[in-house]
């Protein structure tokens, strides 16, 4: 085994490099604080590993994603977001009778606990989904024991249960009844009719919405070590119950700066046409050091290659306003700007090229979601991707996280009453 050498006030310390299966190179710092009496400081943990996973990798220099070891792209063309969910969260791909008998599970597990819709009386109708979403999930964990041998069963339930908590927030927001999951229909396209059916009328999702859907869900699904991620794991070390765990992964996520992104670039798009739809300008004031604004959905904190999910979505966009004949200004802006971005120095330079937010707040708009549930869909794909961490962590004997660090406040004072 390889070791780096570290050197601190004359006296060298040795500490071993770890190798990943795709050749990443990690040292391992286990035994620094013990060894030297200092800290690593990584704000942000940019260059910090946490853990060990064998659920997904990415090269964010060559634009790589592959879930389980299968590249994204063989798995948005081909498999169903139901097959994703049980290969992440299982770690491999079911067989036919294995995603059956999943599928059947899944269907058995829809309904919420009549006495929880109550709960969603008590929220005012300016409730945001997201504070919804992570409040309910919490409250699961008050319904259902969490004993170890109940851990599948409750992976099942929360999967099962999140697609129902999500479409009964979204009615709430619009003041609509709510309407129940039904077992004849496959998941995604229950969780739409959900959505959009109201009672007493026939309703029929559209195709082009179903495959567009089951696709964005499975390029959320996971995404390594991300914000909400981390945050899942670092509950759940504590001991924390599955729910209590997802739960402050779907708060994480709600930021604007990890979840809420596509609708930053809904307002920026928005922003752009109510300008007379003048993208130079807006392209030249991002390029304006001196100018706050910033281009959404260009750049992302890994890849510095063309994020390959951007790739999947644009063309599932281009589909889903064909197929549905509809168009879109915003479309039209975005797809200028894209241009610019793949063509210019500037961008190029810097590896600032369209990532999945960029389009997929352009499709959610083309299914008629407003953009306060932009984040809802984004938790409700990227939710197998936090149970097999969550999973993965306890199965492995995660340690319990406790983060170090500088202090830089004042020095000893001694305490002096007030006059």
């Amino acid at each position: 085994m390889a070791n780096a050498t570290l050197s601190i006030n004359d006296r060298e310390y040795s500490f071993p490099v770890l190798v990943g299966t795709e050749s990443e190179v990690g040292i391992d710092i286990g035994m620094l604080r013990k060894s030297t009496g200092a800290i690593t400081l990584d704000p942000g943990y940019g260059n910090t590993g946490s853990c060990t996973s064998a659920i997904t990798f990415i090269d964010g220099e060559k634009g790589i994603l592959r879930y389980r070891g299968y590249p994204i792209e063989e798995l948005a063309a081909k498999a169903s977001f139901v097959e994703v969910m049980y290969l992440l969260v299982y770690g491999v791909l079911p067989t036919k009778e294995q995603l059956a008998d999943f599928g059947y599970r899944l269907t058995q597990h829809t309904l919420l606990h009549e006495d929880m819709k109550k709960f969603y009386e008590g929220f005012p109708p300016s409730a945001q989904p997201m504070s919804v979403l992570s409040t309910m999930v919490a409250s699961l964990s008050t319904y259902y024991s969490n004993t170890e041998e109940d851990t599948d069963l409750n992976i099942v339930r929360l999967l099962a249960k999140l697609k129902t908590i999500a479409a009964f927030s979204y009615k709430k927001s619009i003041g609509q009844p709510f309407i129940y999951p039904r077992n004849d229909l496959e998941f995604v396209e229950d969780f739409l009719h959900m959505m959009f059916a109201v009672p007493s009328e026939p309703y029929e999702v559209p195709s082009a919405i179903h495959e567009a859907l089951d696709m964005l869900l499975i390029l959320h699904a996971d995404h390594e070590q991300n914000c909400s991620t981390s945050t899942v794991r670092m509950v759940g070390s504590s001991g924390a119950d599955l729910y209590s765990a997802i739960s402050s992964g779907v708060s994480a996520l709600s930021g604007p700066l990890h979840g809420g992104a596509n609708m930053a670039v809904i307002q920026m798009l928005e922003a752009i046409r109510l300008d007379g739809a003048n993208y130079a300008k807006y392209v030249a004031k991002a390029k304006d050091k001196k100018d706050p604004f910033r281009l959404m959905g260009f750049g992302h904190r890994v890849y510095k290659n063309f994020d390959p999910r951007a790739r999947l979505i644009k063309q599932a966009c281009d589909r889903v306003l064909m197929q549905l004949n509809r168009t879109d200004p915003l479309l039209d802006i975005a797809k200028e700007l894209e241009q610019v971005a793949l063509k210019d120095d500037y961008f190029i330079s810097r590896g600032l090229y369209p990532n999945l937010d960029f389009y997929s707040g352009i499709v959610y708009r083309a299914m008629g979601l407003p953009t306060s549930m932009f984040t809802v869909l984004f938790a409700l794909g990227r939710l197998p991707g936090w149970i097999a961490h969550w999973k993965e962590m306890r199965d492995t004997g995660g340690r319990l996280h406790r983060p170090r660090q500088l202090y830089t406040g004042e020095l000893i004072r001694a305490y002096a009453p007030a006059d």
